[in-house]
C-alpha cells in the first residue's frame, strides 16, 4: 500500500499520504493520525479534511479519554455509530454531531508492546463495522505502522529528550549505565533509591526494578554500548525509559521488530507493567514501560 514510501519520505510526507489514503475510503470526511512520543506519555497528532487542509502537529495527553488514546493504550479498535459510542465518549460524540458525523473508527498502529500510534476516521454516513470492515482497516493500519517505523528510522534526530514537556511538579531522574553486565546492578540500585525517595510503594518499586533489570541487560548484551535510564513520576504515573545508542538502522527484515533486535526476554516486562513500548531511530532504541502505583 505504501511501498517504499516509508524509507523514502519524511514523517510529514508520510502522514499526509496516510491521511489522503484514509480520505479515499467511502464516506470518510475527516481523518486523524497520532504517534506516541515521550515514553508513551503523549501522542503527536495531525488531521486532514475532505478540503485537503492538513492541521499543524499538536500533542494529546495519552491519558485523555478519547478514542485515539484508548486504542493506543489498549491495542483494541474502537468503532461504531455516535449513538453506540455516546456513553463511552460523550464529549467526543457531542463535538462530532455538530460536524454532521454519523460514525467513527479508531484503529491502533501495531508495534512491539504498545501500539506506535493510531488513526481515526470520521464518516458522514452510517457504517456496518463487520468483521470484513475491521480486517480491511487493520490491514491499512499495519501497512502504515511498518512504513512509519521506516520513516522514523531514517529521519534526522530532532534532539528531543524523553523528559521534555513534562508537567509542572513532575519528578525526573536520570543515570548513565556503562556497557558492562555488572552495571545492571548499579541501574537497579539507582531506581530503588529514586523510587524510595519519591515514596513509591514497595510492590510497584520491586516490579519496576525487575523490568529495568531486563531492559538494561538486553541493552548491554545486544548493543555493547552505554545506555541512559530516565525515570519520570507524573500525576501518579511512573514511566521508566532506557535509551541505547548501539543499534541504529540498517535495511533488513528485523529492523522493524524491536523484540527481535533486543532478544526475547521482554515477556516479564509485558507481564508486570501496565504498558510498554519501544522506538527505533537511526541512532538506537528507546524501550519504556509504565506503572500506575
Amino acid at each position: 500500500m505504501y511501498g517504499r514510501l516509508g524509507a523514502a519520505a519524511d514523517v510529514d510526507r508520510l502522514a499526509a499520504a496516510a491521511l489522503d489514503d484514509a480520505l479515499s475510503l467511502p464516506d470518510v470526511v475527516r481523518a486523524g493520525l497520532a504517534i506516541t512520543e515521550g515514553g508513551g506519555r503523549r501522542l503527536r497528532f495531525t488531521a486532514r479534511t475532505e478540503s485537503g487542509q492538513l492541521t499543524d502537529w499538536c500533542h494529546i495527553d495519552a491519558y485523555d479519554d478519547v478514542p485515539l488514546t484508548e486504542v493506543v493504550r489498549t491495542g483494541t479498535s474502537v468503532a461504531g455509530s455516535l449513538h453506540e459510542l455516546e456513553d463511552r465518549f460523550p464529549g467526543v460524540v457531542a463535538r462530532q454531531r455538530a460536524e454532521s458525523v454519523a460514525a467513527l473508527a479508531a484503529i491502533p498502529l501495531p508495534g512491539s508492546g504498545s501500539p506506535v500510534g493510531g488513526i481515526v476516521l470520521f464518516y458522514d454516513q452510517p457504517q456496518v463495522f463487520d468483521a470484513a470492515h475491521h480486517r480491511a482497516l487493520a490491514a491499512r493500519a499495519e501497512a502504515l505502522a511498518d512504513a512509519w517505523r521506516e520513516a522514523r528510522a531514517h529521519a534526522p534526530r530532532r534532539g528531543e529528550r524523553i523528559d521534555d514537556d513534562v508537567a509542572a511538579g513532575a519528578q525526573v531522574a536520570t543515570t548513565d549505565v556503562e556497557a558492562d553486565p555488572r552495571a545492571v546492578g548499579d541501574a537497579r540500585r539507582f531506581l530503588r533509591r529514586t523510587l524510595a525517595d519519591w515514596g513509591v510503594d514497595d510492590d510497584t518499586a520491586d516490579s519496576a526494578i525487575l523490568c529495568l533489570s531486563e531492559v538494561v541487560t538486553n541493552a548491554v548484551v545486544h548493543t555493547g554500548q552505554p545506555s541512559e535510564v530516565r525515570v519520570l513520576l507524573e500525576e501518579g504515573v511512573l514511566t521508566v525509559s532506557v535509551r541505547d545508542e548501539g543499534i541504529g538502522y540498517s535495511s533488513g527484515p528485523s529492523d522493524s521488530d524491536p523484540l527481535r533486535v533486543h532478544g526475547r526476554g521482554l515477556e516479564l516486562v509485558d507481564a508486570l507493567s501496565a504498558r510498554w513500548g519501544s522506538e527505533v531511530d537511526n541512532v538506537g532504541m528507546t524501550v519504556w514501560f509504565v506503572f500506575v502505583p
